[in-house]
């Protein structure tokens, strides 16, 4: 393990001891690897700060999936950690817990959550930091923190409610309890199921394919959904006027219209800019 880390790290793609970043075909692989359950220690928790920024500025990544390797995704935090840390530690970081989990929500480049095993606690909300998920048949998520006499510290209370609505979001929080990859399916927590095997594939395929897509029109729908649904409703209109208005200057957007015109088949050549 240790020979492989340091040949990767001689290739550019560690970031940290437990992360790395490997491009492919406009897409950055986000790899989470610390066996045997990917558990979100503090360590951890800032690399994944370190990889937002570097695929923030990679201009060669479109697109991107956060993975945890083919047994699981994230197990949670790292409970004996956090045991042993009173709240003047705690307090002592800048943005609690939640550092890395807020910049990888906040890129401006989609992000898919490849899901297999367990997504608990920190694990299930660093699934919600991404744009979209694709959860393994095997699958299990949760924000049992309830269970320790706590809460969910990384985004979970906001990026849950927002995504499933507050009444689920409160069942699951209140009852700790844990949501099969059905589940997570019908209620919004996951956008595709598939065999376990299946998904680092099937998620690499959709990054692969928005990665081919037009950049800035992402970036602004990232930007018009994330942004917008923390202002009032007339507020979110401007921002999206804003945002249309920009992307209309664009050369993805006289691409994109001359080639539907033009009857061409297939996606138009979008260029990023």
């Amino acid at each position: 393990m240790i020979a492989a880390r340091r040949r990767q790290r001689r290739r550019g793609g560690q970031v940290g001891r437990f992360t790395s970043v490997a491009r492919r075909d406009g897409v950055g692989v986000i790899r989470i690897d610390r066996p045997p359950l990917n558990v979100l220690s503090t360590a951890v928790q800032d690399e994944l700060a370190d990889v937002a920024a570097q695929v923030a500025h990679d201009a060669s990544i479109t697109a991107a999936i956060i993975w945890g390797g083919p047994k699981t995704f994230a197990a949670g935090a790292d409970v004996k950690e956090m045991e042993a840390m009173d709240v003047a530690t705690l307090r002592a970081r800048p943005e609690g817990l939640q550092h890395g989990f807020n910049q990888l929500a906040a890129l401006r480049k989609p992000l898919i959550a490849a899901i297999t095993g367990y997504a608990l606690g920190g694990g299930c909300e660093l699934a919600l930091t991404a744009d979209l998920r694709v959860a393994a048949d095997n699958a299990v998520l949760g924000q049992p923190e309830v269970t320790l006499g706590m809460i969910p510290g990384c985004g979970g209370t906001q990026r849950l409610a927002r995504l499933v609505g507050p009444s689920r979001a409160k069942d699951l929080m209140l009852t700790g309890r844990r949501v099969d990859a059905d589940e997570a399916l019908r209620i919004g927590l996951a956008d595709r199921v598939v065999p376990a095997p299946k998904v680092f594939d099937t998620a690499f395929a959709l990054a692969a394919d928005l990665a081919a897509g037009p950049a800035l029109a992402y970036q602004a729908i990232c930007t018009a959904v994330d942004d917008g649904l923390d202002r009032a409703v007339d507020d979110g209109l401007a921002l999206e006027r804003e945002l249309f208005a920009k992307v209309f200057g664009s050369e993805d957007k006289a691409i994109g219209t001359r080639h539907f015109v033009m009857k061409h088949q297939g996606r138009a050549p979008f260029v990023g800019r």
